[in-house]
């Protein structure tokens, strides 16, 4: 059984999205199993589905939201999901995973990482991880990732030496892959209906 269409429902509520459209768009081909309305995400429900946890604060699982949160209303909806979980498939482009991960660091939104961004959000992944280095070897990591990516040693990382960072570095995108997006309605069953159709 497949994605439900709207049409078998009747009406589809407000911002909703055909799971079929979704599916070809991106690159999870399983989003969901019949589903007839859109419903959305907290920033506390998003954070507890994808990260296990929705009570501690980390700087990582803000971004994500917010780079999520296409339309910043605060919530995130099956569509603005489902679009954006696609980079974290296993199967999507390294160029697009490049892209979303140049977009988490730039946490200012300046078109550029500075050493400063880079520091927060490698202290934000290790915390993600229940990693805990010494100061000394957060810098030296932050140090050599900065002098590597910034190749004409202008103080920032702009996308393209972003991009080419990464390429040498593939290592810096391990973070940009869930495998347990094969299969998407198992990792996130609220978005899962229960009900029968209607006469």
């Amino acid at each position: 059984m497949g994605c439900a269409s709207s049409k078998k429902f009747g009406k589809p509520a407000a911002g909703y999205e055909e799971p079929d459209v979704l599916a070809s768009e991106t690159s999870c081909k399983n989003p969901c199993s019949p589903i007839h309305s859109s419903p959305v995400l907290a920033k506390e429900e998003f954070q507890l589905a994808l990260f296990r946890n929705s009570k501690r604060a980390n700087l990582f699982a803000d971004r994500v939201f917010d780079l999520f949160d296409i339309k910043k209303n605060g919530v995130i909806d099956f569509g603005e999901f489902v679009r954006s979980l696609s980079v974290f498939h296993p199967k999507t482009a390294t160029s697009e995973k490049a892209t979303f991960a140049f977009k988490l660091y730039d946490l200012r939104g300046t078109g550029y990482i500075e050493k400063e961004e880079l520091r927060e959000m490698v202290l934000a992944l290790l915390d993600e991880s229940d990693l805990c280095l010494s100061d000394s070897t957060v810098e030296a990591i932050v140090d050599n990732t900065f002098s590597q990516a910034d190749a004409n040693s202008d103080g920032k990382i702009d996308p393209k030496e972003w991009e080419e960072f990464v390429k040498k570095n593939p290592s810096a995108l391990r973070n940009m892959s869930l495998p347990y997006l094969q299969d998407i309605t198992m990792a996130f069953p609220s978005f899962v209906m229960h009900s029968e159709a209607k006469d």
